[in-house]
């Protein structure tokens, strides 16, 4: 079974993610900032993350320049899934590391056709 850690400070975001990931297969793990979410990628790499922008203590663009700087043998695939819809906020993400962008609110759709795309749905 594929794995994805679902990052965001909101309970019910994560909630609802979890929801949506489980019906299409995944074992879903959380994480409520982007430092908990790295020490869980140091301890088991998931297939995916679903990485907020917005979070308190370590921000996603903040994790996702963390997690290029990790000597791990597997990383995992990253989609941002963020309220933040300007091109410079989508060419930061790219940039830091993120395989797609996805904009909040998501459905179902939307979150398959971007795990499609970068491999692991």
């Amino acid at each position: 079974m594929k794995t994805c850690l679902v990052v965001d400070d909101s309970k019910v975001i994560r909630k609802v993610a979890r929801h949506i990931l489980e019906t299409i297969g995944f074992d879903v793990q959380e994480a409520g900032d982007g430092q908990e979410a790295l020490d869980h990628c140091r301890a088991t790499a998931p297939d995916v993350v679903l990485l907020d922008w917005n979070m308190p203590v370590m921000s996603g663009i903040e994790f996702l320049r963390a997690l290029g700087r990790e000597a791990m043998q597997r990383k995992p695939k990253v989609i941002f899934c963020t309220t933040e819809n300007g091109v410079a906020h989508i060419r930061a993400a790219i940039d830091a590391g993120a395989d797609e962008y996805v904009m909040k609110p998501f459905d179902r759709e939307t979150l398959q056709s971007k795990f499609a795309l970068v491999g692991v749905a």
